[in-house]
């Protein structure tokens, strides 16, 4: 059970349960998350793109990981930059809940921005990576020591700016980022607060590697492409922790972690392709990355950059209750899938 191929009705049923049991514990990370970053003093953003960013992406981790060791870099790639698109569709999702005004508006901030930059950054330099002639030192290519040192120079870059040179303007509709008094998790220990969100992690990485699993026997078994199974399902599934924290998030008032928990979890997505790199055997992961997987960085790529316009634009009123945005990035995401899928 642990090592063959799982029967493809096991596989779907895994498949579907696992991403349930990500969105229950989903559902409790935002409450703890919005609690913890109120008491660390780190505020939303940082605590959203850092903390929550590592927990939600710990099951895309192990999703890259697994399939990326078993000799399947397309669906590993896949699954990484996939996860990206998705998770970045559920900005739209959460603007959708969020009635008073655009989504966008409410939660602008520098520290939001400069994690938009880092993610356009991270993904360029994945690019490069896969025009990049095929070397490996110690069975890793040169541009995965660059992504890890690229995202820290980052974070201490958006972490140490005690005097920022610009911020939001400050409307009737923006919710400032501050302590919110009250609820059941404000009158628990910090620590038992923390143990409970490690907890959570810990399921969140079980469900990744039964998630990876299960795709593996749907690519053998069904005939779907490693990229359409990779970006979409475990993709959406990769995305589910952001999605239906990013909601929770929004119910609770905390739009600022809202956007951080999406931003700073597709950072971290795209260092999974550093540990699909270091686990895959067959050379560099960059380099086995097919058509379908480089167009799924650019289709990330774009995303973003529609996600950075929105929160620079900051409309308080868009189309059909979301803003341009939200729009465009249903209408970008919805033409790569009918692209990987025909």
């Amino acid at each position: 059970m642990l090592t063959g191929q799982w029967p493809l009705s096991w596989s779907i049923a895994v498949f579907l349960l696992a991403g349930l049991v990500t969105v229950v514990g989903s559902v409790r990370l935002a409450t703890l998350g919005d609690v913890l970053a109120d008491r660390t003093g780190r505020g939303e953003a940082l605590f959203g793109a850092v903390f929550f960013g590592v927990v939600t992406s710990l099951s895309g981790i192990v999703m890259t990981a697994v399939t990326a060791a078993a000799d399947q870099p397309e669906l590993a790639y896949s699954n990484a930059v996939g996860g990206i698109a998705a998770q970045t569709l559920a900005v739209a999702a959460a603007d959708a809940t969020y009635r008073r005004v655009n989504l966008e508006h409410a939660a602008a901030s520098l520290p939001n921005l400069l994690f938009g930059c880092l993610l356009i950054g991270l993904l360029g330099i994945a690019l490069m990576a896969a025009f990049s002639p095929d070397v490996t030192v110690l069975g890793l290519h040169p541009a995965s020591a660059f992504m890890i040192a690229f995202y820290w120079g980052g974070i201490r870059l958006i972490s140490d700016r005690p005097r920022p040179m610009w911020v939001a303007v400050r409307t009737l509709e923006t919710v400032p980022d501050v302590p919110q008094p009250g609820g059941e998790a404000q009158a628990r220990r910090t620590g038992t607060l923390w143990a409970e969100f490690l907890g959570v992690a810990a399921v969140v990485v079980v469900g990744g590697w039964v998630i990876a699993r299960a795709a593996e026997t749907l690519v053998a078994s069904t005939g779907l492409s490693a990229g359409f199974v990779g970006a979409v399902l475990m993709g959406i599934v990769n995305a589910l922790p952001e999605t239906v924290t990013a909601i929770a998030a929004v119910r609770r008032g905390a739009v600022t972690l809202a956007i951080a928990a999406v931003i700073g979890g597709n950072c971290l997505d795209v260092l999974n392709l550093v540990i699909g790199d270091l686990a895959y055997g067959g050379g560099s992961l960059f380099h086995a990355a097919g058509p379908d997987q480089l167009f799924l960085t650019a289709a990330a790529l774009v995303m973003t950059s529609v996600l950075l316009g929105g929160l620079l634009v900051r409309q308080e009123r868009g189309w059909w209750r979301l803003g341009f945005d939200g729009v465009l990035l249903i209408a970008v995401y919805a033409g790569t899938v009918a692209v990987l899928a025909f």
